[in-house]
């Protein structure tokens, strides 16, 4: 997969032509709602068996040959390279993929064992109607090994359109989450979201196991109180713990994501005693358990939204926690990135000090936020897709920029009133990077928050870089 940035005079057919790709496989790995416009500074997600290298400081060929499974002949003749020990830092190698020129008597499961890779995966990379059918003499390209990870994304949508959401991307979920039941003080609780129904079954059909969540806020309630009240309470507590049972039984759920928000900071304890016994409770009838936690950076972090949040207790209690490592660009704050991949970083420095890797899930947020210009403290920010920012640039005729440190795009407008706009999103740049982050702290692997925002290049590119775990 190659990742290409819009430069002034480029074209589609012209990007289609030097990568050589189809330019419908550009359309809809990207989601372009016009082919014919283009936003200078656009990150396009080139789907391409080829990776492109660029040579560093000591690279040799060999090295390199080795590092990506393919011989020294195969990058030199791809490359046209006249004197193979002499490469230069700079040099963007055009990398070709492992092919593999299918014998007699050969099946795709053997092929898939000899380059330690899945029989679904060769299908799905060579796009093979029929597995059983495969003749002497054909050329398959052979999927590069890529970690196992797991991934889960929130919904809080109902019906059709759940449906919809779920069914488009549940391929390459391990869970589902319909954010959906609110806890009250007394320990009942109330579904917040219209049903949570079709989005479980839309989610079952592709193999992502739905997770149910319980949380204490809502978009007018901070939720503190309510926490305390249950926290508090054993009779509430029971009773929460009951009634977390019930739902689960009936509606099908196979786990539990406790999101306990602006808990107070006298309430830690309780909130610890709490997990452990929801933990102990859901593992005697076969379910599992995670956490959702505030992005901290230490243990003596202050403010509500850190205190309570326990993470070593979290990390020893639950199975699997799902750090909120987004909102740094809040719709009422100013504008900024919302999720800088430098603050990201800040936060997986302390959490895998005092939890387990394996027990990590990185959070990413699948929306752009665009904010008026200069800002006003308190004043909301619109919230919308990275597809729909690509469109507003196009139309606005801006330029989009890339700010390194944060790993994240951003660019600037004027609207139809002369009002100044500034747009921080995702796209495929900002996807790779956080990717790459979850490689290099070696996570059990990504939360999404949330679906109903079109970001094609998100899923494109997860499935390209990660094989996703599944789970009966």
């Amino acid at each position: 997969m190659i990742i290409h940035t819009v430069e002034r005079g480029d074209t589609l057919w012209k990007i289609a032509s030097r990568y050589r790709v189809a330019i419908p496989e550009i359309v809809e790995a990207n989601g372009l709602a016009d082919a014919s416009r283009l936003a200078i500074g656009q990150a396009l997600l080139i789907p391409s068996p080829d990776i492109l290298h660029t040579v560093k400081s000591g690279d040799v060929l060999w090295a390199i040959a080795q590092r990506y499974g393919i011989s020294v002949e195969a990058i030199v003749k791809e490359n046209g390279i006249e004197n193979p020990s002499s490469i230069y830092p700079g040099t963007v190698l055009r990398i070709p993929p492992i092919r593999h020129t299918v014998h007699s008597g050969e099946a795709l499961w053997q092929i898939a064992r000899q380059y330690g890779t899945t029989a679904e995966e060769i299908i799905r990379k060579n796009t093979i109607q029929n597995p059983n059918l495969i003749y002497p003499g054909t050329v398959l390209v052979i999927p590069r090994r890529k970690p196992v990870i797991e991934t889960n994304s929130f919904t809080y949508h109902s019906d059709e359109t759940a449906t919809r959401l779920v069914g488009e991307v549940a391929s390459e979920l391990t869970y589902i989450a319909p954010f959906a039941y609110v806890i009250q003080p007394d320990g009942s609780l109330v579904l917040y979201m219209k049903d949570d129904t079709d989005a479980i079954q839309a989610g079952l059909e592709k193999g992502a196991i739905p997770m149910m969540s319980i949380t204490n806020f809502t978009s007018t309630q901070a939720g503190e109180n309510i926490a305390h009240a249950v926290l508090s309470s054993a009779e509430h507590r029971e009773k929460l713990l009951a009634n977390i049972l019930s739902v689960m039984k009936a509606k099908g759920y196979r786990g539990l994501n406790i999101d306990f928000e602006n808990v107070l900071p006298g309430d830690r304890e309780l909130y610890n005693q709490f997990l452990e016994r929801a933990v102990a409770l859901l593992h005697q009838n076969g379910y599992f358990v995670s956490t959702s936690l505030a992005p901290k950076i230490s243990g003596e972090q202050k403010g509500l939204l850190y205190e309570a949040h326990d993470y070593p207790a979290h990390g020893r209690i639950a199975d699997f926690t799902v750090l909120m490592t987004y909102e740094w660009g809040y719709r009422l704050g100013p504008p900024q990135a919302v999720s800088p991949l430098n603050e990201i970083r800040r936060v997986l420095d302390y959490a895998v000090t005092v939890m387990p890797r394996d027990k990590i899930m990185m959070g990413f947020q699948l929306y752009a936020r665009d904010w008026i210009i200069p800002h006003v403290q308190g004043k909301e920010a619109e919230t919308y897709s990275p597809q729909e920012a690509v469109n507003r640039a196009i139309k606005y005729g801006a330029a989009i920029q890339y700010d390194v440190a944060a790993a994240s795009p951003y660019f600037r407008y004027t609207d139809e009133q002369g009002r100044r706009h500034e747009v921080w999103f995702e796209d495929a740049r900002s996807a790779q990077a956080k990717f790459d982050l979850v490689k290099q702290y070696n996570l059990r692997g990504i939360s999404y928050w949330v679906l109903g925002y079109p970001f094609s290049q998100n899923w494109v590119l997860l499935a390209d870089t990660f094989t996703i775990r599944k789970k009966t």
